[in-house]
C-alpha cells in the first residue's frame, strides 16, 4: 500500500511504451489494407519476430501461474510441457513448414480443404473458433486476473470480494487486450510480443534471483543460502521424472504429451500463424528453432519459482497463488510495476493471439468462402476487426464463469485443450504422410473422439483423477494416445468404404517467386537442442540434482560433454559457411 502509487504508474508508463514503440514500427506498414497484410504481416516476418511472438503466444499468465502452482504442490515434473516442446518444434521447422509455405496457407484448414475437402476445412475451423472462445481465450484472462490480484490485493484495496476483483480484472485486460488484436493485425502483434518478451525474460529471472534472496535471508544468509536451502532441504521438488500420481507421469511424455505439443507447435493456427508469416523459409525456421531453444529455458524461469515458493510461503490456499505470491514477497518495490508490465505484456500477448487467430480462421474459413466469396480485401479487414471485438465480448462475459482452481489452471487448460487438438493432429499427420485418410474418415474419428473424450471427462470421474496414484485414474494424456490409436484405425476402415478422390501434391508450389532456401545452421542446432534437452532431464533427475546423494563427479562429466559437442558443432557450422561461400564466389 506504501508504495501502490509507484506501481502503478510504472506500470503504466512500461505498458504504454510498448504500445508506442510497436505503433511507430507498425505504422508505416501497409497491414491494414489487405488481407494477407493483417492476417500475415504481408508475409514479412523474420526470424526474430517469429521467434519472440512465439514465445510470447505461448508464455503466458496460464504458464507463469499454472506450472509453478504445479511444481508448487508437487515436484518439476510439468516442465515437460516446456522443455520437450522442443521436439515438436523442430518437427515443425523440417517438416510441417517447408510445406505451409511451399503451398502459401493463411490457415490451417486450407490444407485440409486442399487435402479432404471443403467438408473437413469447416469442421476443423468449428473444432478452433469452439476451442479458442470456450478455452484458450477464458482460461488466459483468468490466469492474468489472478496474478495481479494476488499482487495488488485489489479485494482488501478498494474492499471487494476476490470474485469482484477477478471480474473488473478481467474486464480491463480483455479490452486493452483486444485494442492490440483487433486494431493492429499480426504485425502489431508479433512486434509488441517481442519487446514484451524481452521484458518477461529479463523479469522472470529476476524473480528467480529475488526469489532466492528472499529464501535465504530467512535463513539467515543471503543468494547462495537460498539455493542450498532449495538443493539440500527440498531435492525432491527438482525432479522432473514424474510418477502417476505428478503433474505429468513420465511416461506421459512419449505417448500424449508428443501429439499435444506436435498439434500446439505444428498445427495450432494461434502459433502457426507467425511462422506463416515469415519473409521465407529461412527465417521461418530460424524463428521456429529458436523459440524452441527459449522453450527449454522456461523451466528455469517458470517452474522453479513454484519450488522457492513452496518452501518460502508454504500452504496457500491454491497452489496456482504460488508465482504472484512469490512476486509480492521477494521483489523490491521499485521493481514490481515494470515486473507486472512484463506479466500484463504476456497476458495480452496469448490473449490478443488468439483474438487474431479467431477472426482470421472465422473470415477466412468460414465467413468470406460461404456467405461473401467476393469480399474485398479492404471489407475484409474491416470485418474482422468487428469480429475480433465481438469474440472479445463473449469471452469477458464467459471468463468470470469458470471454476479452474479447483483442479489447478495449468491442468484445467491442457485437459479441456484435448476435445480439439487430437482430432486435429491425428487428420493433419494422415493427410501428410498416407494416402488412407478420406472425408469420411476424418469426419467420423473426430466424432468419435470427441464423444469418447466427453465420456471420460463427464461421465466417467473416476478415471478422470489426475494427481492421483488410483487403480482405476487414467492420465488424460495417455487417453489423447488411446484416442489417436483408435482414431487411425476408424480412419483406415473409412478409407476402404469411400477412398479419398482428391489428390494432393505437398510438393507443388504456388508462389514459384517465394524462397524455399532453408536455414543453413539448422540441421546442427537441432541436434543441439535435442542433446541439450536430454540434458536437462538428467540435471532435474535423481541422477543429477534431485537427490541428497548427489554424484558430483557424473553431473560435471556430463556438463563437459554437452559443452565439447556445442563446441563441435559451432567448428562445423564455420567450416560449413565458409565452404558455402567458397562456392559461391565460384
Amino acid at each position: 500500500m506504501e508504495h501502490l502509487g509507484f506501481t502503478l504508474v510504472t506500470f503504466i508508463l512500461f505498458t504504454a511504451m510498448v504500445g508506442v514503440i510497436s505503433g511507430k514500427i507498425v505504422s508505416g506498414s501497409d497491414d491494414q489494407k489487405t488481407a494477407k497484410g493483417y492476417f500475415l504481416a504481408g508475409s514479412g516476418l523474420g526470424g526474430t519476430f517469429i521467434a519472440g511472438s512465439m514465445l510470447l503466444t505461448n508464455l503466458s499468465a496460464e504458464n507463469l501461474v499454472g506450472l509453478s502452482g504445479q511444481s508448487y504442490g508437487a515436484n518439476m515434473s510439468g516442465m515437460a510441457w516446456e522443455a520437450t516442446a522442443v521436439i515438436a518444434t523442430v518437427v515443425m521447422a523440417f517438416v510441417f513448414l517447408p510445406m505451409y509455405l511451399r503451398k502459401g496457407y493463411t490457415t490451417l484448414p486450407e490444407f485440409m480443404e486442399e487435402r479432404y475437402g471443403i467438408v473437413v476445412r469447416r469442421m476443423v475451423s468449428i473444432l478452433f473458433l469452439v476451442g479458442y472462445l470456450l478455452v484458450g481465450i477464458p482460461v488466459c484472462l483468468y490466469a492474468g486476473a489472478i496474478a495481479f490480484n494476488q499482487i495488488f490485493d485489489l479485494g482488501e484495496i478498494f474492499g471487494i470480494s476476490d470474485t469482484m476483483a477477478l471480474t473488473i480484472l478481467i474486464v480491463l485486460v480483455g479490452i486493452i487486450g483486444a485494442l492490440y488484436a483487433v486494431f493492429g493485425g499480426l504485425r502489431a502483434v508479433a512486434v509488441s510480443d517481442t519487446i514484451n518478451g524481452i521484458l518477461l525474460v529479463v523479469g522472470s529471472v529476476i524473480v528467480v534471483v529475488f526469489g532466492f534472496i528472499a529464501l535465504g535471508k530467512a535463513n539467515g544468509g543471503g543468494f547462495i543460502t537460498g539455493v542450498q536451502d532449495v538443493l539440500n532441504n527440498a531435492p525432491e521438488k527438482l525432479n522432473a521424472i514424474g510418477g502417476k500420481g505428478d503433474p505429468v507421469p513420465f511416461a506421459c511424455i512419449f505417448t500424449g504429451m508428443l501429439l499435444a505439443n506436435l498439434f500446439y507447435w505444428g498445427t495450432n493456427q494461434v502459433l502457426i500463424q507467425r511462422a506463416l508469416g515469415a519473409k521465407n523459409l529461412k527465417e521461418g525456421q530460424k524463428g521456429v528453432l529458436i523459440s524452441g531453444f527459449l522453450k527449454m529455458m522456461v523451466p528455469l524461469l517458470l517452474v522453479l519459482p513454484g519450488v522457492i515458493a513452496a518452501r518460502l510461503v508454504p500452504g496457500l490456499a491454491s497452489n496456482d497463488f504460488a508465482y504472484p505470491t512469490l512476486v509480492a514477497r521477494s521483489l523490491p518495490w521499485p521493481v514490481i510495476g515494470l515486473f507486472c508490465a512484463a506479466l500484463f505484456g504476456s497476458i495480452i500477448s496469448t490473449y490478443n493471439s488468439f483474438l487474431n487467430a479467431a477472426s482470421t480462421v472465422f473470415m477466412m474459413d468460414i465467413y468470406k468462402p460461404i456467405f461473401n466469396p467476393n469480399l474485398s480485401e479492404e471489407k475484409t479487414v474491416k470485418m474482422a476487426k468487428k469480429v475480433g471485438w465481438g469474440f472479445a465480448a463473449f469471452a469477458i462475459v464467459f471468463t468470470p464463469f469458470l471454476d479452474v482452481l479447483s483442479t489447478g489452471l495449468y491442468d484445467f487448460g491442457r485437459s479441456f485443450t484435448g476435445f480439439y487438438n487430437i482430432p486435429i493432429i491425428t487428420i493433419v499427420l494422415i493427410g501428410m504422410f498416407s494416402k488412407k485418410g478420406s472425408t469420411l474418415g476424418s469426419v467420423c474419428a473426430t466424432i468419435f473422439h470427441v464423444i469418447f473424450y466427453a465420456c471420460y471427462k463427464f461421465f466417467f470421474p473416476a478415471i478422470d483423477t489426475p494427481f492421483t496414484n488410483a487403480v482405476c485414474s487414467i492420465n488424460y494424456m495417455h487417453i489423447y494416445a488411446i484416442s489417436f490409436l483408435i482414431m487411425l484405425v476408424i480412419i483406415f476402415i473409412c478409407s476402404k468404404i469411400a477412398p479419398n478422390t482428391k489428390e494432393f501434391d505437398k510438393g507443388s508450389q504456388r508462389d514459384k517467386n517465394y524462397d524455399m532456401t532453408p536455414w543453413v545452421h539448422g540441421k546442427a542446432f537441432a541436434v543441439w537442442l535435442i542433446s541439450f534437452l536430454i540434458y536437462e532431464y538428467f540435471m532435474f533427475s535423481p541422477a543429477g540434482l534431485a537427490t541428497t546423494d548427489k554424484n558430483i563427479a557424473l553431473i560435471a562429466g556430463v556438463t563437459i560433454a554437452l559443452i565439447v559437442e556445442t563446441v563441435v558443432l559451432i567448428i562445423m557450422q564455420k567450416g560449413k559457411k565458409q565452404e558455402t561461400q567458397v562456392q559461391a564466389a565460384e
